[in-house]
């Protein structure tokens, strides 16, 4: 039954394709390739199928006649490009040698002891919450951010006990929510430019200072707020609901499918075999943005100013800092492989190697996930869906609508920064008609649709089973992607609920008052604490 429900489905996508191939004018075109996805995913559960079928079928459509050439096209103006962008390119190799890296100190025998001298044992809740604090101080990048935490606290959570979605949970909900917040980060020039942008298109290029709306926008950014709030409950009442409270029932079961790596003993001597590859892979990041980021703006690295230091992480090259970071560190933890290790087993250069080989599935998930997105773009679905979306609203519920426009588009296309680069320069000028041009919206208006598309973005970013960090932050902590998603979907829910009826609206109708932040959070806490008391 299941292998006819399969087929049927595929000739039903093949046939919808077709239609939509030679019909341009059709409605829902371009949201088809996303939508097929979606169908393959739920059919099949194989992630990097479903996402190479999407990229097929806007192939299909983009081809206007000429299907003979859809796969040459589709890998000549959709894959190859991605190796030209600095920050994708930067992404893979940084995934595989960070692969190679954390597998050295896996297989060395000291990373879980490490991990556990920190904590000061392996409970659950020590555990999770040293993946959120770490996720936290990995504030700078929400791809590396997600890779980094999930690779290290990976396998301390086999021993801790800790259901393996339940720290993809915590790890993607401290990536790109932490870093649209973080005012130091790789996030901040791209935001800063749309802002700009924004002002350019309503006319009032010049008017206010992108940097202090971005500040100013800090608190209505209420989804990202909810989020972590919703993290940080979770984790202190160890609450679960909806499917993860099924998967973490079975978390014996779960946790005991590892690699076949033997735990260490909590008293393992050599612990700075661990501290100092880690020491090397942040502070030559950090360092290495920093000082870039100064040198490319011309400015001495003394005195250091707080705005200087944000624009050094946004013209710095940081894909390259990245990749020399990550390969410093991989080649320390080499240096410090024991070697007793290697009597017994294989080499440093044979570990790190499998390290690498053990993340060709998530680069391949990654670069199908990016030919997709590709597609997408050509096809114009983020245009389509704010105009879909858009029309004309009263000022109170333009925040929300703006919220709830970049959360589909986000979901649609599978990017927190597509979805900004779209909708910014779209709702900063739609924010002033609405106030009538009156400069009052600079005031609190335009602050919180700033905070709206920021929040919009990261929302559907967390829902969406084509995000690259969602799909990192699975592959990071040994899960499946559709496991990951259908786990977070409900705690995202609920975050980007409460973002609307306690953020967005209240706010809107008080004229921005950025007191609902702090009684929203009361609010909202006090409810799931008392759903984590009674559930």
């Amino acid at each position: 039954m299941r292998r006819l429900y399969k087929g049927v489905g595929g000739g039903l996508i093949l046939v919808v394709t077709a239609v939509l191939a030679v019909a341009p004018e059709m409605p829902l075109r371009p949201l088809w390739p996303s939508l097929c996805a979606l169908i393959l995913v739920l059919g099949t559960r194989r992630i990097a199928l479903s996402l190479i079928g999407g990229a097929l079928a806007g192939g299909f459509l983009l081809a206007e006649g000429r299907f003979w050439g859809v796969p040459l096209a589709l890998v000549d103006d959709h894959l190859l490009p991605t190796f030209a962008s600095p920050w994708k390119s930067g992404a893979l190799i940084f995934t595989l040698v960070l692969g190679g890296f954390v597998h050295l100190l896996e297989r060395g025998g000291i990373l879980q002891a490490a991990f556990h001298r920190l904590l000061h044992g392996s409970s659950a809740r020590k555990v999770e919450t040293g993946a959120a604090l770490f996720g936290l101080v990995c504030f700078f990048d929400g791809l590396a951010n997600s890779l980094m935490v999930g690779r290290i606290f990976q396998p301390l959570s086999r021993t801790a006990g800790v259901d393996r979605l339940r720290l993809a949970y915590i790890v993607d909900t401290t990536s790109a929510a932490v870093a649209c917040l973080a005012f130091i980060s790789t996030w901040i020039a791209f935001q800063l430019a749309m802002i700009r942008e924004g002002f350019a298109l309503a006319g009032r290029a010049g008017e206010g200072s992108a940097y202090g709306l971005f500040f100013r926008s800090l608190p209505h950014n209420f989804y990202a707020w909810f989020a972590l709030l919703l993290m940080v409950v979770a984790i202190v009442r160890q609450w679960n609901f909806g499917p993860m409270k099924a998967a973490v029932a079975g978390a014996a079961e779960a946790t005991g499918k590892d690699d076949g790596a033997t735990p260490p003993p909590v008293g393992s001597a050599g612990l700075w075999r661990v501290w100092v590859p880690l020491a090397v892979l942040l502070t030559v990041t950090f360092a290495g943005i920093y000082t870039d980021g100064m040198a490319r703006q011309g400015v001495p690295l003394w005195p250091l100013r707080m705005e200087n230091l944000a624009l050094a992480f946004a013209e710095a090259r940081v894909p390259a800092v990245l990749v020399v970071a990550s390969a410093l560190a991989a080649f320390a933890a080499w240096l410090f492989f024991p070697q007793e290790k290697e009597a017994t087993g294989p080499s440093g250069g044979k570990v790190f190697l499998e390290g690498m080989q053990r993340l060709f599935g998530p680069v391949l998930i990654l670069l199908a996930a990016w030919t997709l997105s590709s597609t997408l773009n050509d096809l114009g679905t983020a245009a389509y869906l704010s105009e879909a979306l858009g029309g004309q609203l009263p000022s109170w519920l333009l925040p929300g609508a703006v919220f709830l426009t970049g959360a589909v588009v986000a979901f649609m296309t599978g990017t927190s920064w597509g979805t900004m680069g779209l909708l910014m320069p779209l709702a900063i000028p739609l924010a002033f008609t609405v106030a009538g041009g009156a400069d009052s919206a600079l005031a609190a208006g335009i602050p919180m649709i700033i905070g709206a598309v920021f929040s919009g973005a990261v929302f559907g970013d967390h829902c969406s089973p084509f995000s690259d960090t969602t799909l990192v932050s699975s592959v990071a902590c040994g899960v499946d992607p559709v496991d990951h998603v259908r786990t977070q979907l409900p705690y995202a829910l609920l975050a980007g609920s409460a973002a609307l009826v306690l953020g967005f609206l209240p706010a809107a109708l008080l004229d921005g008052s950025p007191f609902w932040l702090p009684a929203g959070a009361l609010l909202f806490s006090a409810v799931c604490v008392f759903a984590a008391r009674r559930g």
